[in-house]
């Protein structure tokens, strides 16, 4: 998920009523986007069609299907604002500005509807009931109108970031699809894995940084169409520039790309990249999409995280970078192949991404941070916030599984999920020893590939070690440890 920028290292769980429905790993039907996006750059808009394949693995009729419309976050009016007051200046660099999300059509449908809480839900009533195990088909005709944003969705200076780029399925719960209002803080986003094609047609003069593996490409005039495709993903997301050099590294048959165009020592960004994808393969289990696309771009944030690409601020100084590339692509595992509800578990992703990232230099001492420091920092920075919420508010919240919205601050949410989550993953290391931890983020991983895992899921991967957790787990989460 995002990393924040702070002068100091800065770094809940599904109900236990609630089961997510996600592709498995052994089972090869999945549901499949078809995507054909166009970039105007004079008008800053990109127009797309989405053939979607709907595949029924919830073990219930459907009749309606819900998909996550995040680009309308970026409209005037909106009752979710995408980006802080404080962060406002560093997001709009040419002012405040507007973007939407439009659809324009849905066929093969008995009819369809634009709701939410914020605009933010298409709603597909199907012509036909599908079944479990089925599958049934419709297209999405819709306009993305960019904002000038340095933001997961928007034109920034030298790039445009095409994270959330298209209606995007809503995962399914036994309460049905969950809707993601997209809250400024944290990253407000829950899907399943499926399988994409994308083709995206473009400025000849732009280079295309992407989830996907490259599959054709032709050119005509000055237009180019770049087709790419990615199976077993949460999400899809593209970076596009007529600015870009790249550098590439093939780490155990995956091509690691590093595009950047103000990178005074890319080579070395480039190998915290190859290093730490090996690191988290070897240490967890293995990277199994066949590239992965670390990409300098404008973001208002530390970094953003895609299945195959993360997004890293260009305003980064040398250290913060590398220690952003490490962080984000620790979330290829710890998000895109092991899923986790980011709306009401951050911590689960964010203190564990955190804690991997931290794993990683305390393994390669050659880079500028050590595990002493990192454990320093988090827990100087959450007694800091401890303190000054207790004088806020009489006495600071600081319980983990709470949703998005519930936050008071982004400051809060950092040290809530980020720090907090981290400290709990090294206290957790030293009560159980090194072999026992391991072993239990190798089990998580290979339990959970590809699915949506609860904090239920997570608990249970260290508990089968012969280890009574509960409580633990329970003390940290529910506010009552005090550190």
């Amino acid at each position: 998920m995002k990393r924040f920028i702070c002068i100091l290292l800065v770094i809940c769980a599904v109900a236990a009523s609630v089961t997510f429905a996600a592709c498995k790993k052994s089972d090869p039907k999945t549901s499949e986007y078809e995507i054909f996006a166009s970039y105007d750059n004079e008008n800053k808009t990109l127009s797309g069609t989405v053939d979607f394949t709907y595949y029924n693995s919830t073990g219930n009729e459907i009749t309606d299907l819900k998909f996550n419309l995040y680009g309308n976050a970026f409209r005037e009016g909106a009752t979710y604002a995408p980006v802080s007051q404080s962060y406002s200046n560093n997001a709009y660099y040419a002012g405040v500005n507007y973007g939407s999300m439009t659809v324009e059509e849905v066929e093969n449908c008995a009819g369809w509807n634009i709701g939410g809480d914020d605009e933010n839900i298409l709603t597909v009533t199907l012509l036909t009931p599908v079944y479990p195990e089925d599958t049934v088909k419709i297209k999405i005709s819709y306009t993305l109108k960019l904002a000038l944003v340095n933001h997961r969705t928007g034109v920034t200076e030298n790039t445009v970031n095409l994270g959330n780029f298209y209606p995007v399925l809503c995962a399914y719960s036994r309460e049905g699809f969950v809707e993601c209002n997209y809250y400024y803080c944290g990253d407000p986003f829950m899907s399943e894995c499926a399988n994409y094609r994308v083709t995206i047609d473009l400025p000849q003069a732009y280079t295309a940084a992407s989830s996907g593996k490259l599959e054709s490409e032709s050119a005509a005039a000055d237009r180019k169409k770049l087709t790419y495709t990615l199976n077993n993903a949460r999400d899809f997301a593209l970076v596009l520039s007529d600015k870009f050099k790249v550098l590439t590294q093939n780490v155990n048959g995956v091509d690691i790309n590093y595009y950047y165009y103000s990178d005074t020592n890319p080579q070395v960004s480039l190998s915290a990249a190859c290093e730490s994808a090996e690191y988290f393969s070897t240490t967890f289990g293995a990277y199994v999409y066949p590239t992965l696309s670390v990409v300098q771009t404008g973001f208002c944030y530390g970094g953003m995280e895609y299945p195959a690409l993360t997004m890293i601020s260009d305003s980064l100084d040398s250290d913060n970078g590398i220690y952003t590339i490490v962080h984000e692509n620790a979330h290829q595992w710890w998000y895109a192949m092991v899923g986790s509800n980011q709306l009401d578990c951050a911590w689960q992703d964010e203190g564990l991404a955190e804690y991997s990232s931290l794993m990683f230099f305390e393994n390669h001492p050659s880079y500028a941070f050590t595990r002493t420091g990192i454990i320093g920092s988090a827990t100087k920075s959450y007694r800091a916030f401890y303190s000054v919420y207790n004088q806020i508010f009489g006495e600071a919240d600081t319980s983990m599984n709470r949703n998005l919205k519930d936050f008071e601050s982004e400051y809060e949410y950092s040290n809530i999920a980020y720090n907090k989550g981290l400290i709990l993953f090294d206290t957790l290391r030293q009560s159980i020893g090194d072999e026992k931890f391991g072993a239990g983020l190798k089990k998580y991983y290979a339990d959970n590939l590809y699915k949506i895992a609860s904090c239920d899921d997570l608990y249970g991967c260290f508990i089968s070690g012969g280890t009574d957790l509960e409580g633990f787990f329970n003390s940290f989460t529910e506010g009552k440890i005090v550190i």
